[in-house]
């Protein structure tokens, strides 16, 4: 590749980074996550005083102080800088752990690791991921594979606790420029995880994880899962109006038509919880959705679309929201006579609709 063709390369992507951010503020849910089918049992004579709830919770060997993972979203384009740095800001205040997004474009060129090292500037003890993608660890038809030097850049550029690694075919099949050959993937992960000073977790971004493959991954030794269900951001939706804007009938179709593929959150997280620790991600729109999640035997849920648009207006309104959502965690916990977050998943619950059919077909399998 020439020097030309190199910095066509990373101009394309830098491009590509600063659209996702765009096109997610204007897309709207993939349809639902599920959390309406999880009905918690109110206890109307709890225990304990509401204020003394502790929200804090174990991810991984850490104490955390809110089960809240503020997802990684973007970097390595100029807007990226400022929403991290607010993000950041927020997560350090408000004890939330903290992830970027994928960090390939800082990989090509240096000059972009600002983008997510100010992460950890401005957030110095939070749980902070490290992000690659899955595709990234085997050669695609216009790039190598990352070597482990690359691997270990990127945890170092943000001194990461964890190491994200995205599973986005969906997103890839799309994708205009997307890669997609997957032979090796698995083995490239299983060597991957025995080679870097970090615990992996996998991330779905969109279509959630299923029993069967939350088993494979623990087989490999993925030590948690971010299970990115159905119900929240479509980035098979906004991959295809980037392919119809590029005039790629074909991509912009298929992405329409595939923009509510996928395992429905709630019930990613029913499937998954007793194999892995997990993030639930997909559709958390509140502390109760959180308290649902929880329930289901989530370790902590994770939030995108919402927070960025709260960074959007500073590290004030995103700490404003997360006080929020922590209220209504704090709530639903007390209203359950849950003496923690924690608790909750220890607490009645009754489960209905599709939720209830996604479980009761596919648990055990």
């Amino acid at each position: 590749m020439t020097d030309a063709d190199f910095g066509a390369s990373v101009a394309r992507l830098t491009r590509r980074k600063g659209e996702h951010i765009s096109r997610a503020l204007a897309t709207g849910d993939s349809g639902s996550a599920g959390w309406e089918d999880v009905q918690l049992v109110h206890d109307a004579l709890p225990d304990g005083d509401f204020q003394d709830l502790d929200l804090s919770v174990e991810f991984l060997g850490r104490r955390i102080g809110l089960p809240l993972l503020i997802s990684g979203m973007t970097g390595g384009h100029d807007a990226a800088l400022p929403v991290n740095r607010e993000l950041a800001k927020a997560a350090a205040a408000t004890g939330a752990m903290i992830g970027v997004g994928s960090q390939r474009a800082a990989l090509l060129e240096p000059a972009l690791a600002d983008s997510y090292a100010v992460v950890r500037e401005y957030a110095p003890d939070a749980y902070v991921l490290a992000n690659i993608g899955i595709s990234q660890l085997v050669p695609q038809r216009d790039s190598p594979a990352l070597r482990l030097d690359d691997v270990l850049r990127a945890i170092d550029m943000v001194r990461a606790d964890a190491l994200a690694v995205h599973l986005n075919y969906l997103e890839e099949i799309v994708q205009p420029e997307g890669q997609t050959s997957a032979k090796g993937a698995r083995v490239a992960l299983a060597a991957l995880v025995k080679e870097v000073p970090v615990p992996v977790i996998a991330k779905e971004t969109g279509a959630g994880l299923s029993r069967e493959v939350a088993l494979r991954l623990r087989d490999l030794g993925v030590r948690a899962l971010d299970v990115g269900g159905s119900g929240g951001t479509s980035f098979a939706a906004i991959e295809a109006a980037r392919a119809a804007s590029a005039g790629d009938a074909v991509r912009a179709a298929t992405g329409l038509a595939l923009a509510g593929w996928g395992i429905p959150t709630a019930a990613s997280v029913g499937l998954c919880a007793d194999v892995l620790p997990v993030i639930a991600v997909g559709g958390v729109r509140n502390g109760l959705d959180a308290a649902r999640a929880l329930s289901l035997g989530a370790a902590a849920v994770g939030v995108g679309r919402p927070l960025l648009e709260q960074a959007l207006l500073g590290a004030d309104a995103v700490c404003g929201w997360i006080d929020g959502f922590a209220y209504q965690l704090r709530a639903a916990a007390f209203l359950t006579g849950a003496p923690s977050a924690r608790a909750l998943r220890t607490v009645p619950l009754i489960v209905r609709g599709a939720t209830r059919d996604w479980l009761d077909e596919l648990r055990g399998k």
